[in-house]
């Protein structure tokens, strides 16, 4: 079983490997010898380097007190996940599967083996607690693939304790700056073997240094106009290509995190898949919509596939929440365990379905589509003119089109096809949102406030929705409650508040709407 742990820590180059006296940094009562550990690692990758080029890092290591399998992810600056799994000759499932969505059918091969003698030191306080474990380790480097190739060299590496304040490792760089020690250019041990131990075939075949790309190559749209040297989108097609390279990218990350169950990563996923199919939808003067339909036909199946885990998690939080509010005389009955229990056995078969779902090869194919389309992107004439005029036009046309349905479904009286209209509305305030924030960077703060104004009416019209979806499930929920015998008030109690909470809202959105229209920039 593999746990994780959180790993902040900073890497130093100094030409003398020897340390400063760590006792004058603030706090460190004491620094104390723990001898020399030999480290034994050999880090895996696909043949062009695709972990590396997404910052991650997988190795089998013995030596030290935790031998085994290894799967960093980045976090932020010199912050990482660790994800370990025990010792075996072939790499765990677990971590292969965490690994998928940038490996894809490639093979993982050793790349790199990492033999270092590591000299550890604990800094700790006048209470004997550990604040900070420092290590000189001496490196030696051999490249597996490609011709081989060796390197040597010492850093010194300072891991904050667990439970530790980051600004102590500040107070440590203080002294070691002081000493002469300087911050490491290299992000990772296995960065820098990978650039010192390159074949040299001159810096276009140095594999290492220039990031490889973290899925596929993609090579130069065949197009009149590209983007600047620096990156900076100049064309429409610029603009729409930026924004749908982001939500690829998101997809691609998010995927662990999924696996992994971690808060929020569901609904981020979902949420990079709806702006990617809507910005195909959106901006189909940009882009040719026969290349584009069959991928957005995938992602609207991934969607829902995560929607099936999203929708229920949202419902038992806000069922949660409501009930908590109830005063204790309107609460008969074991609703709370109920409720407990419908929510993690649905949440547990949601999971274990999406998780099938991210291994099936529909979903990986439509991940390797993706990138084909952004290496060679199917544009349209005009896709090599003018941000302002073609993303604005976009965006008025999909606001043109959510006028519609709001100002349909306040036609219609309170019930189930009024329910159904605001629904709609819902989904096409989410589109005309994702087209204004693809063209933000190119228009600046008009499509930032088009970006605020339509936040501001999904929220109301989402509320609306979580409304009719939690009656719907309050009836479900009372009808198993009263089949066991069990009091069915409760359930009533959170009905009437949901219907009084979707009435509200209903009577918010006239004037909400009336003032986005009237302000609309577009």
């Amino acid at each position: 079983m593999a746990d994780t742990k959180r790993e902040i820590e900073r890497k130093y180059e100094s030409d003398d490997a020897a340390l400063p006296d760590l006792t004058r940094v603030p706090r460190v009562a004491s620094v104390r010898e723990r001898g020399v550990t030999h480290l034994d690692a050999t880090y895996h990758d696909t043949a062009d380097h695709r972990l590396a080029a997404s910052s991650l890092t997988l190795r089998r290591r013995t030596g030290g007190a935790d031998a085994g399998w290894h799967l960093k992810f980045p976090v932020a600056p010199g912050v990482r996940d660790e994800i370990r799994a025990p010792l075996s000759d072939t790499l765990p499932d677990e971590l292969a599967a965490l690994v998928r969505s940038r490996v894809r059918d490639r093979e993982l091969l050793p790349v790199v083996r990492l033999r270092s003698d590591r000299d550890v030191r604990h800094l700790v306080d006048d209470q004997d607690r550990l604040l900070a474990e420092v290590s000189v380790d001496t490196v030696h480097a051999e490249r597996l693939t490609g011709g081989g190739g060796e390197a040597r060299w010492t850093e010194i590496e300072v891991e904050l304790a667990d439970d530790g304040d980051p600004a102590f490792l500040d107070k440590v760089e203080k002294r070691l700056r002081k000493a002469g020690v300087r911050p490491s250019t290299s992000s990772s041990k296995l960065a820098r073997a990978l650039a010192e131990t390159a074949p040299d075939t001159g810096s276009a075949g140095r594999e290492g240094v220039g990031a490889p790309p973290a899925t596929a190559p993609e090579a130069a749209p065949r197009r009149k106009h590209r983007p600047r040297p620096d990156g900076t989108p100049v064309t429409a097609g610029d603009h729409v290509l930026a924004y749908l390279r982001a939500q690829r990218d998101a997809l691609v990350e998010l995927d662990p995190a999924v696996r992994r169950d971690v808060p929020d990563a569901v609904h981020r996923m979902r949420v990079a898949t709806r702006r990617l199919r809507s910005t195909f939808r959106s901006f189909r003067t940009v882009l040719d919509r026969a290349a584009t339909d069959p991928v957005a036909a995938d992602l609207k199946w991934l969607a829902t596939e995560l929607g099936k885990d999203r929708d229920q998690e949202v419902l038992a939080e806000r069922l949660t929440q409501a009930l908590g509010r109830l005063p204790a005389d309107q609460v008969t009955g074991p609703v709370a365990e109920r409720l407990a229990a419908w929510s993690e056995a649905r949440h547990t078969s949601a999971h274990h379905e999406l998780v099938a779902i991210l291994d099936a090869r529909r979903h990986l194919t439509l991940l390797d589509t993706l990138d084909a389309l952004l290496a060679d992107p199917p544009l349209r004439k005009k896709a090599a003119a003018r941000p302002d005029k073609v993303l604005a036009k976009a965006v008025h046309k999909d606001f043109g089109k959510l006028a519609g349905l709001v100002e349909h479904a306040l036609e219609l009286p309170p019930g189930t096809e009024r329910d159904t209209a605001l629904h709609e509305a819902r989904k096409k305030t989410k589109r005309t949102r994702y087209a204004a924030e693809a063209a933000a960077p190119a228009l600046g703060e008009p499509a930032e406030e088009a970006v605020r104004d339509m936040k501001s009416l999904q929220g109301l019209l989402g509320d609306h929705q979580d409304s009719v979806m939690a009656r719907r499930t309050l009836r479900e929920l009372a009808a198993v409650a009263h089949a066991a015998g069990e009091s069915d008030f409760t359930y009533g109690v959170l009905y009437a508040g949901e219907a009084h909470r979707a009435r509200a809202a209903e009577e918010a959105l006239p004037e909400a709407w009336g003032s986005i229209s009237r302000a609309f920039p577009f």
